[in-house]
């Protein structure tokens, strides 16, 4: 693995490939903070975002400008293979781990 990856990184990691060709910083947001019922501040996704790119498990591009937006642009973000790999990594470690503990995580007791 290229670096640790934090619960918050995949959580933006797996928002972005979830929602495909409409991952831009509000809808990333608005996923996570509906999904996890957490809100976020756009400065701290920002710079997971950041941090991501810096890893080479995010690309982003600007979009073509919008009337919505004042004619602003929007910064798309897509999943890179590392970012996949590393997602997948991730998912193996958790899943080995969630196998060896299920006996001392068993709810019924």
């Amino acid at each position: 693995m290229k670096g640790y990856l934090g619960e918050f990184e995949e959580l933006v990691l797996l928002t972005v490939a979830s929602l495909g060709e409409d991952a831009y910083g509000v809808s990333i947001k608005g996923d996570i903070e509906q999904r996890a019922d957490r809100s976020i501040s756009i400065g701290a996704l920002h710079s997971t975002i950041s941090r991501l790119e810096e890893k080479g498990y995010l690309k982003s591009w600007l979009g073509d400008p919008t009337q919505e937006r004042g004619g602003r642009r929007k910064r798309f973000f897509e999943v890179t293979h590392d970012g996949k790999v590393a997602l997948h990594e991730v998912k193996t470690l958790r899943d080995e781990l969630w196998n060896i503990s299920k006996a001392n995580l068993d709810l019924a007791k």
